[in-house]
């Protein structure tokens, strides 16, 4: 019981998170999930919990949602997303974990010191949205990637946060399939993930109700911050 509260409070965090800055509820409840169901079940269920909390994200901002971002993003990210699930028991997590984080300290240093001034083209959004999806079928989320790459798209926050909600969620979506197929899950996993699910949504409408006052420039400062703390310590910690 104690542990199902526990769970319970972090995915409200975690979903507060990532509705405030459009990812990074993933770092939160990972460690945690492992610790509690064992890393076969980790994954699948914190997939299960980010798709209904980008659910919510996606649901709360519809009307704002970029819809030929969003498409040319989802072109390269479900068909990888697809081939990472089906390999995501068979690499290394810390090492992939490792990779991401670099990844995006890399890209945001590009932006940062004006050595990537291009905006990101159709081609970029399909290459990106493969990476991504790829490396988010493999370790259960690349949201922080995600993250970076439609936060250099210079979305309005609600526009950013239920634009990238719903990429993550048609991605979540599919690994929820394959994860079904080739994993079994027990009715307490269904027992669990319903449980996390309606926090992760009363913790999305409370992030929402912040960002909605929180001024534009000061919102993208915020993120980008925030991916780097986390970058730092997925590289760090893997």
């Amino acid at each position: 019981m104690f542990e199902l509260v526990v769970l319970f409070v972090a995915a409200f965090a975690a979903a507060a998170i990532s509705g405030a800055a459009g990812f990074g509820g993933a770092l939160l409840l990972l460690p945690l999930l492992v610790a509690t169901v064992g890393v076969t079940q980790a994954v699948p269920l914190l997939t299960i919990a980010q798709l209904i909390g980008n659910l919510a994200r996606a649901g709360f901002g519809f009307t704002q949602i970029q819809w030929k971002p969003v498409g040319l993003f989802l072109l390269g990210a479900v068909p990888l997303s697809t081939l990472g699930a089906l390999s995501f028991v068979e690499l290394p997590k810390e090492l992939i974990t490792r990779f991401i984080g670099a990844a995006i300290l890399i890209f945001g240093a590009l932006k940062y010191f004006d050595l990537l001034t291009m905006r990101l083209g159709p081609a970029w959004l399909v290459m990106g949205g493969g990476m991504v999806g790829f490396l988010s079928g493999m370790v259960g989320s690349a949201g922080p990637l995600g993250a970076a790459i439609f936060l250099s798209l210079g979305l309005p926050p609600a526009a950013y946060i239920a634009s990238e909600a719903m990429t993550a969620l048609v991605m979540h979506g599919v690994k929820t399939v394959v994860y079904q197929h080739y994993i079994d899950l027990h009715p307490e996993f269904w027992f669990v993930a319903l449980l996390m699910g309606i926090a992760m949504i009363l913790g999305t409408w409370s992030a929402k109700r912040v960002i909605e006052r929180m001024p534009q420039q000061f919102f993208r400062r915020f993120v980008a911050v925030l991916l780097v703390a986390i970058a730092g310590y997925m590289v760090i910690h893997g």
